[in-house]
């Protein structure tokens, strides 16, 4: 793990004070380049942010990850680049960041070519509710793809079945938007609270993925192959029903 001194060399303006005063933002920091591959660890029994916001009665968005009010300064919510694509999006560093990134990258490769209007993170709670997805933006545990795109049919049936084959590769860690009662087609965003074992497990898959040739979003998949289409159709059938 990172020390103090590695965390205030790669998020410029933190001082050491603000590191120590915010232990939430020393555990994301660890993983703040999320492609890189780390040391396993074991999983603690809640992370030092859910405890932190669990303490201080910190307002969470609709998936149970704290809100935060800005990005880029005393935040676990920073710009982050998206490797392969020239595009950058303000993201939950950590887990959130290679879970979410990965899914922007291949939706980037095998689904369309986004630009950079086609593409937004997080953005402050202001009158969003907080019990409803789009609140996860405010977490940092989300984003829109473009963001024009919301309404119930934006996606051409082979661009779709790329797409499911996206959410299946995630193991229903990422929900769609386009599978909520309030239709967003726009919308991606972590299904999981922050204790939750899946997210640092597919997580950690994904930056293995992504040092492994032949793996990692951009490897040539057969998404039209049957086990994947099975695969994919149940968890469909699945977050359609919840």
């Amino acid at each position: 793990m990172k020390g103090i001194e590695d965390v205030q060399r790669d998020i410029p303006g933190f001082s050491r004070r603000t590191v120590l005063a915010h232990a939430g933002v020393i555990t994301t920091a660890a993983a703040i380049t999320s492609l890189t591959p780390g040391v396993a660890t074991a999983a603690p029994s809640k992370t030092a942010s859910a405890a932190s916001a669990e303490a201080a009665d910190v307002p969470t968005s609709a998936n149970g990850w704290p809100l935060e009010k800005e990005a880029n300064h005393v935040s676990t919510v920073w710009t982050r680049p998206v490797p392969g694509t020239g595009l950058s999006i303000d993201v939950r560093i950590g887990d959130a960041e290679a879970i979410l990134l990965h899914v922007v990258r291949r939706f980037h490769y095998e689904v369309e070519q986004l630009h950079r209007v086609d593409l937004a993170g997080w953005q402050a709670i202001g009158s969003m509710d907080e019990k409803l997805p789009e609140s996860n933006l405010a977490s940092g545990t989300a984003v829109r793809v473009r963001p024009g795109a919301a309404a119930k049919g934006s996606l051409f049936p082979l661009q779709e079945i790329v797409l499911r084959d996206i959410l299946a590769d995630c193991g229903g860690v990422v929900r769609w938007g386009g599978d909520d009662a309030r239709v967003d087609e726009s919308l991606f965003y972590l299904d999981r609270g922050p204790d939750d074992r899946q997210v640092r497990a597919l997580a950690g898959r994904l930056r293995k993925g992504e040092t492994t040739p032949g793996h990692g979003a951009g490897s040539a998949v057969n998404v039209m192959a049957r086990s994947r289409r099975e695969r994919a159709d149940r968890l469909a059938k699945e977050q359609r029903k919840s």
